[in-house]
């Protein structure tokens, strides 16, 4: 675990300027143009390029040095980021500079992912692949309890430049992070025959697909994960323009939300951790799924800070478990030298349901929900008790029933995993290596 820890530290690192950087720059666009749509493009643009190279990254992955890549990765993505700093201090930056260089990072983004997943496996003993996943779900969250706090007190300050030199010297860290540790190589020599005939063949390129669709226990988690993405996507995207909606702006209580997001999140990375999650992975993902709707229904129908703070720890907390549960799947299911490829078929499928997810979530919001819920006619009273009648009702109507959605997603998912063979709808206890 030596290693893992040592990689782990430098990625917190790097996550936590990533994410003063991603603060800062949603405040620059609420302040450009008061729009959700706005803000949703930031994540649709960096989602939407890696569903054309998803495919490429996983081959890569799995033919080039795990560790050379994610220097590379990292690199890539810290001189984009330094490009969005000058542009604003020249005054030069546009809203279509931002989503430009979104698709940039993305790319690196799929790399760094993609590498740091499969890498794992590799220099983690099989026993502690849960904690491990809890773990790398806490670099997000850890990141989050400092980051928003830390942009919103230097923001008016050092403007966007400076926040993103603070965020060069944590990219650093991270790649300083990587010179000294060791990751092993593929040994290709047991590998399968017909895998390595396939090597120099196109059908690489649909090898993931084919893996997971011949694989029924597989492919329903990936069906049920890929409504949960959806849903939880949207909601991701919408709860900072309701925030700032409901508050005129006050970026002091979005960073204290979003903060206590960040503090739920590793909480739950450290409890799941040292628990280690249910023996029976499904069980992890589904209450996962209940619990995160509840505390997003919380959220949606709140309308103090409090309330927000409270709903955002309780829908991240449960975060850890639903990702710790499925990684572990993939880790226990899929060959090392074949999870490049297979989970970058998943990764492409995530991609384009988080793509249409966030786009969908902020026209949604925009165009039809919060026209409705302010125009003055009986139809749009029937919402006010809900959720008030002022500027971001709207967005928190759609929220709510987002999240409902999500809380029958994980209760009908426990339904049919009850009426059907667990070997047939979800991965088994055996498919866990326990």
């Amino acid at each position: 675990m030596q290693t893992f820890i040592i990689l782990w530290v430098g990625q917190i690192a790097s996550a936590i300027g990533s994410s003063m950087t991603y603060f800062a720059l949603t405040l620059w666009v609420w302040q450009q143009t008061e729009s959700a749509t706005a803000i949703a493009l930031i994540l649709f643009f960096y989602q939407l390029p890696q569903i054309a190279i998803s495919l490429f990254s996983g081959i890569l992955v799995d033919r080039v040095s795990r560790k050379h890549l994610l220097i590379l990765s990292d690199t890539g993505s810290a001189c984009c980021t330094l490009s969005v700093g000058i542009l604003a201090a020249f005054g030069m930056l546009q809203l279509w500079h931002i989503y430009l260089i979104a698709a940039i990072i993305g790319c690196f983004g799929n790399v760094q992912a993609l590498t740091y997943s499969t890498t794992v496996p590799l220099i983690v003993p099989p026993q502690h692949h849960a904690r491990a996943s809890s773990m790398g779900a806490m670099v997000g969250y850890g990141a989050g309890i400092l980051a928003p706090a830390l942009a919103g007190i230097l923001y008016p300050t050092i403007g966007l430049l400076g926040i993103t030199l603070i965020d060069m010297g944590t990219f650093g860290m991270a790649i300083l992070a990587l010179f000294p540790i060791q990751i092993p190589q593929i040994d290709r020599k047991n590998e399968n025959p017909d895998v390595q005939a396939q090597r120099n063949k196109w059908r690489d390129l649909t090898f993931g697909f084919r893996y997971i669709a011949s694989n029924p226990s597989l492919l329903a988690m990936v069906i049920a994960m890929s409504a949960f993405a959806f849903l939880h996507q949207m909601g991701e995207t919408l709860y900072q323009p309701m925030i700032l909606a409901r508050t005129g702006g006050d970026t002091r209580i979005l960073g204290i939300v979003v903060a206590a997001s960040g503090m739920g999140g590793v909480a739950g990375a450290i409890a799941f951790g040292i628990w280690g999650g249910f023996k029976r992975r499904v069980f992890g993902l589904l209450f996962g799924f209940i619990g995160t709707g509840l505390s997003k229904l919380l959220l949606g129908l709140g309308q103090l800070p409090v309330i927000w703070g409270v709903a955002q720890f309780g829908s991240s907390f449960h975060s850890p478990l639903i990702f710790s549960s499925y990684m572990a799947v993939w880790y226990a299911k899929v060959a090392p030298e074949l999870q490049g490829r297979v989970l970058a078929a998943d990764y492409l499928i995530g991609l384009a349901i988080g793509s249409s997810a966030s786009l969908s979530a902020g026209l949604l919001a925009d165009r039809v929900f919060e026209p409705i819920v302010l125009s003055k006619n009986w139809f749009s009273s029937l919402f006010h008790p809900l959720v008030g009648a002022t500027t971001g009702s709207g967005i928190s109507l759609l929220y709510v029933l987002n999240a409902l959605c999500l809380v029958f997603l994980g209760i009908g998912s426990f339904a049919i995993h009850r009426l059907r063979n667990a070997d047939t709808i979800m991965p088994d206890d055996e498919a866990f290596g326990q």
